[in-house]
């Protein structure tokens, strides 16, 4: 049995080793790698993307990622492509075969195959002498010296090398397309990361009650908005513009001070620069702003009108934090 020590060592030294396989990778960013990325762009057709195996695993995600920054891409498993599959592949199609050894008995039929028909084929490979190598249009080299595994055999630092290797693609050819983070939102929809490039304050706001007071409000009167609108503060209006909030915290200090509450009105109380936001920005660009000020609400501004507040809970509740 392996001691504690011995386990954690074992863990940081096979963090070690991948590491060091992937420093190397810096030096095979070559001619063809930009190629690659030229070849892909100026495509009018799809990228598909196979391999079999641990190779095959990281294929799928190498085609996740292409999709999910501009560039289409599907999966093709190389055992099910001799058995049919090649018919998904179009004329316009660019082919990346992912394989350590490049010699596996499938790729070297499915090589074979694709060379008849015609289409660019790119070989992320770990053997720049393989077969595959050898008869690949493009070489992506993801050789590693040894894998993690203390046997040199169970595919670690090599399926590592390949994902980073296929990152580096997508990663280039979203910077070459110029994919902005507009373009990126539309891809993500779905999920905190969607929300926070789509979601705006406009769609949160509305669902709230719109507390507001007059500059001369009796403080009774004040105290009984903030609480039915449950919001933690209201606008203070005067000739209907904005001129100041009152918030709980406003309120705690008035009191600390024993004053008469006949006495108060609202422009007494209230602070005169309230933090305020445009219903069209971003519901991350609110939060941001509520961190950096440490308030809980924002006051919300239809072309410098006000509409009503966005507050802390509406964000916890899109799940965005």
């Amino acid at each position: 049995m392996k001691s504690s020590k011995q386990i954690k060592q074992i863990a940081i030294q096979t963090i070690i080793d991948e590491a060091e396989a992937l420093l190397t990778l810096k030096g095979r960013i070559d001619d063809d790698f930009v190629k690659c990325i030229k070849l892909i762009y100026n495509s009018t057709g799809r990228v598909i993307i196979t391999g079999i195996g641990k190779s095959a695993n990281i294929s799928t995600k190498i085609v996740s990622t292409l999709n999910s920054t501009g560039t289409r891409a599907i999966f093709m498993h190389a055992a099910d492509a001799i058995h049919g599959d090649l018919g998904m592949i179009n004329n316009d199609d660019v082919i990346i075969c992912v394989s350590k050894s490049g010699n596996t008995p499938e790729i070297k039929v499915l090589v074979q195959l694709l060379k008849t028909l015609g289409n660019k084929l790119i070989a992320i490979v770990g053997n720049i002498n393989s077969y595959l190598a050898m008869h690949a249009d493009y070489i992506m080299n993801a050789s590693v010296v040894k894998e993690a595994c203390p046997n040199n055999l169970v595919p670690t630092s090599s399926t590592t090398a390949q994902l980073v290797m296929g990152d580096a693609l997508a990663v280039a050819l979203l910077e070459y397309r110029g994919f902005s983070v507009s373009d990126f939102a539309k891809f993500h929809p779905g999920g905190a990361l969607g929300k926070q490039l789509y979601l705006r304050v406009s769609d949160l706001y509305r669902n709230n009650q719109v507390p507001r007071v007059d500059y001369n409000e009796n403080i009774r009167k004040v105290i009984i908005e903030i609480s039915s609108k449950m919001l933690g503060a209201t606008a203070v209006i005067n000739d209907d513009q904005l001129v100041g909030i009152i918030t709980d915290g406003d309120l705690r200090r008035m009191l600390e001070k024993n004053i008469s509450l006949e006495e108060v009105k609202a422009h007494e109380v209230m602070s005169k620069s309230p933090k305020t936001i445009d219903e069209q920005t971003l519901v991350s660009d609110a939060l941001e702003i509520m961190r950096e000020n440490n308030i809980t609400q924002l006051l919300v501004l239809d072309n410098g009108k006000y509409v009503g507040i966005i507050h802390l809970h509406d964000i916890l509740r899109e799940g965005i934090i």
